[in-house]
């Protein structure tokens, strides 16, 4: 039994302490993990546009102080009260939304939409006693989506993590507890893709990448990457992406130009940019019959998807989803498993590595729109 077992933690973690403002390397107390809790080590987190989105909280209650972060990978260091399924030792990856294994949500095949762990972003406090684990001096600092990986110890809901696979390197394997999940699962299990067929992708981030990849496995033979930055083309291609689309070389709308390119429109499409012009994109240029178009990206609160009812009426048929579909508990091992057995590859998306004192780094980076994941070692 760990001698740190029941008792409060002191550990590194970067404090958010106001919007927009660089992070803070502080000592924190950890306290220990209550009811249906668990208390983890984080070895490696990564930076997902989520965390600085909500760093920069510019359309988003701010929740300060805040320790952000929530794709990771770590190892439990002690378990809660009424937490069965994960002991001392285990590796886990935390993830922003969960699996409670009780409620409709979580009981249906369909949905992976957790109706007790659903991703809140504006609870900063634990559900079992609405209070924080994390302190300084006694004064509480805030959770974000019940992760926060940005610190040396963490507590997660254990409906909240997946146990993977002990064998499994943390430093790659901790992208997959967000975005790279979301695009791949957007592809597999929502658009599913025959071998042979063509998907467009709009959006070359890290998810829209993830996507691509999703395309690549199912054996996609034309995958067509939409994006204004013709800079991510050339990455793009180590991702399966065989053509490109940029919608500013066009006077006409990119729907009408990938119609003409695949004789009446691709098979699917997976849409990562969260910009509703090119979410109607994404749906009128699927081929009518039997096209399928994937929503992913997160749009503005007030936007309105407009298009005619005749593109439903001839047979389009348009889906959105939430975190590739997957379950975390019961699914993100198995992709996990994944990459082990070399079908998927994550090397590819990590493009830069910081240790945790350089924090800050990561951030810059993505802010400059440089690379696509970077991971932060806590231990350097």
């Amino acid at each position: 039994m760990s001698t740190t077992t029941g008792q409060v933690i002191r550990c590194k973690a970067a404090v958010a302490w106001e919007a927009g403002k660089p992070l803070v390397i502080e000592q924190v107390e950890v306290a220990p993990p209550q009811k249906m809790e668990v208390r983890i080590k984080i070895l490696f987190t990564s930076l997902c546009h989520t965390d600085v989105y909500f760093w920069e909280a510019k359309g988003q209650n701010p929740v300060f102080p805040r320790i952000l972060g929530h794709e990771a990978g770590g190892v439990v260091e002690s378990v809660g009260e009424g937490v069965t399924d994960l002991q001392p030792g285990d590796h886990v990856l935390p993830v922003f939304t969960g699996e409670c294994k009780e409620c409709a949500h979580c009981k249906s095949e369909e949905s992976n939409m957790c109706d007790l762990l659903r991703i809140n972003t504006d609870r900063g406090v634990m559900l079992h006693d609405q209070k924080s684990r994390f302190s300084i001096n006694g004064n509480p600092i805030f959770h974000f989506v019940g992760t926060s990986t940005f610190s040396e110890y963490t507590v997660v809901h254990v409906g909240c993590l997946a146990k993977i696979n002990p064998h499994a390197p943390l430093d790659k394997v901790c992208v997959l507890s967000c975005g790279i999940s979301t695009g791949l699962g957007a592809t597999l299990n929502v658009a599913k893709p025959k071998k042979g067929s063509s998907v467009a992708v709009f959006g070359l981030g890290a998810v829209g990448l993830a996507a691509a990849e999703g395309a690549r496995i199912s054996g996609a033979s034309r995958i067509i990457g939409v994006d204004l930055n013709a800079n991510r083309f050339e990455l793009a291609k180590k991702f399966g992406v065989t053509e490109f689309v940029n919608p500013k070389d066009y006077k006409k709308p990119v729907q009408e130009v990938i119609a003409e390119m695949t004789n009446g429109g691709v098979d699917r499409s997976v849409e990562c940019t969260g910009h509703v012009d090119a979410m109607i994109s994404a749906f009128e240029c699927v081929h009518d019959g039997w096209g399928v178009a994937v929503l992913v990206g997160v749009p503005h609160k007030d936007a309105v998807f407009k298009t005619g009812p005749m593109n439903l009426l001839n047979e389009r048929t348009l889906k959105g989803t939430f975190f590739g579909n997957y379950k975390p508990r019961s699914d993100i091992p198995s992709v996990v498993e994944k990459y082990m057995n070399k079908e998927l590859e994550l090397e590819k998306f990590i493009t830069h590595e910081v240790p945790f004192s350089e924090i800050n780094k990561a951030f810059d980076l993505m802010l400059k729109g440089e690379g696509l994941r970077c991971i932060i070692r806590m231990d350097a």
